[in-house]
């Protein structure tokens, strides 16, 4: 998954990987649902985060705005 990546992308490019707008990958990052570090203006973001964000089953995505996920419908449930 995601071979044509380099260890580390940046917001455009995972909004290019999940096939979503910047907007919603930049809330991604910021809320940190996918993990990053943010470098003065930039995120920088392990693609293992990217990977780890597509196959963890602790995101309740549960509440769809408009027939859509969004970052604000990702919550951890790990305390369940």
């Amino acid at each position: 998954m995601f071979e044509n990546y380099d260890d580390v992308v940046t917001v455009e490019q995972l909004a290019e990987m999940l096939k979503i707008g910047r907007n919603t990958a930049y809330e991604l990052v910021r809320t940190s649902v996918i993990k990053s570090v943010r470098v003065g203006r930039k995120y920088i973001i392990p693609k293992q985060s990217v990977v780890d964000f597509m196959s963890d089953s602790c995101y309740n995505c549960n509440e769809i705005i408009n027939g859509r996920q969004t970052a604000l419908s990702y919550e951890r449930t790990e305390d369940l």
